[in-house]
């Protein structure tokens, strides 16, 4: 505390101090995402990250302590806006027409970009800590998230932790399908929908 300067107005300038630091720590996290979506995570290096926030890597690990827990914010900060842009989704007429919709969600560009992270992630979650855990997390939120919706637009309760595990998974596998036939990954998903319904109407 300097000459002069009451405890109280330590006190506060330490708090807008470290209120800056947050504000910084989040700025940093949401670029660093960017930069991740667009050139990928597999192979990420500190120095051009840096350069493309317009910092430097010796900032970066002071304000996300080491490379292991920026990547860990990166699967977090993907994850959270991929579960927004699907909890935003308004609940569907019907559950056959919450497949096609979450469909539609799931193919658009920002979930692709997501859901690419996704993968990366899980390639790198194989063999190491701490990115298996994060793996783990990203996918019991999104989960949760498409369980909610199916609710929300007409699937049974008992139905929701079957369907919703259906629906991950046959997506992945439509998605993979998709540059190969789009109309394949169509006709898959609308026969996946009309299934859903009927485990519905049971």
């Amino acid at each position: 505390m300097t000459p002069g300067t009451s405890a109280a107005e330590a006190q506060g300038s330490e708090h807008a101090a470290r209120a800056g630091d947050g504000a910084r720590r989040r700025k940093l996290i949401s670029q660093a995402t960017d930069y991740v979506l667009e050139h990928g995570l597999v192979g990420l290096s500190l120095r051009p990250v840096a350069a493309a926030l317009g910092t430097s890597d010796r900032m970066l690990l002071y304000h996300l302590g080491s490379k292991d827990q920026l990547v860990i914010e990166i699967i977090r900060e993907s994850t959270r806006r991929s579960v927004d842009e699907l909890r935003a989704l308004a609940p569907s007429a019907s559950p056959r027409d919450a497949v096609l919709e979450q469909w539609r969600l799931r193919t658009g560009e920002q979930q692709q970009r997501c859901e690419r992270l996704y993968v990366e992630a899980s390639t790198l979650g194989l063999f190491q800590e701490p990115y298996a855990s994060e793996v783990v997390a990203s996918n019991e939120e999104w989960i949760g998230a498409v369980r909610d919706h199916l609710a929300a637009s007409g699937v049974p309760g008992d139905r929701l932790v079957g369907v919703a595990a259906l629906l991950d998974a046959a997506f992945m596998g439509f998605e993979l399908d998709a540059p190969l036939g789009p109309g394949e990954a169509m006709r898959g998903v609308e026969a996946l929908a009309d299934a859903v319904a009927l485990l519905s109407a049971e």
